[in-house]
């Protein structure tokens, strides 16, 4: 039906960690064979080891959005994350995907067609209630790659608590400038770091000192402490 762009490339331009997001809508669940073409193929093409952009990668089935429903199901997802595990266990298969509330909510407001009609005549507009929820919900995985994705943690949660107070999905630098005004001196450094390599950096290039690295915990346990304070009156 649609193929639509989203991401950094909508939002504040491509930087030099930068995935290509994409989300496409389709009519039907794809069959076995085609799974696995597409991985084929992604596997092929994603990645700056090919000497390209990772690629990000979400179909979704038009009849499991529209009408919209809390969570969602995704039909393909791909990232260079999930390569290892796509390489040895195969296609991905449908799965609940909250994740696809914000990524439709980025898709309408970005209104980036690559193929197909214009977002809106094919997608509902997600609740806002439900982009809150699809905010905190992929906090625990978070966590567990803080050690391994240091930066893309602490910036998706400086976005995460931007959107609950702000009900806005901002680009990860700017929520980081969001988040710096209101954190304390202390874990101020932390933040900082993550954007300038955000904005300046791929992955395979970041360091943090010794001295930061025990500043982080501290300066998540703050962020998450912001996340669940009850809102402001």
């Amino acid at each position: 039906m649609g193929s639509y762009l989203h991401g950094s490339a909508v939002l504040g331009g491509l930087r030099p960690a930068s995935d290509v997001d994409v989300l496409v809508v389709s009519r039907r669940r794809m069959v076995d064979r085609e799974r696995r073409a597409l991985l084929d193929g992604l596997l092929t093409i994603s990645g700056f080891a090919n000497g390209a952009r990772p690629v990000e990668l979400t179909v979704v089935v038009q009849s499991d959005v529209r009408p919209w429903r809390y969570p969602p199901t995704a039909d393909f997802r791909y990232g260079e994350w999930l390569r290892d595990e796509l390489e040895t266990g195969g296609a991905p298969r449908p799965e609940p995907m909250p994740d696809l509330a914000l990524l439709i909510t980025l898709v309408l407001a970005g209104g980036h067609t690559l193929a197909g009609p214009p977002p809106e005549r094919v997608l509902d507009p997600v609740p806002h209630a439900d982009v809150l929820r699809a905010s905190v919900a992929g906090i625990p995985d978070l966590l567990d790659d803080l050690d391994g994705d240091t930066r893309n943690v602490v910036l998706t949660l400086a976005r995460v608590w931007t959107t609950l107070a702000t009900g806005e999905i901002r680009p990860k630098d700017a929520a980081a400038d969001w988040a710096l005004a209101r954190l304390p001196p202390e874990h101020r450094p932390v933040l900082t770091h993550a954007k300038e390599l955000y904005l300046a950096y791929r992955y395979s290039e970041e360091s943090w000192t010794d001295e930061l690295r025990a500043r982080v915990r501290p300066q998540v346990d703050h962020v998450l402490a912001e996340i669940d304070r009850p809102p402001r009156r």
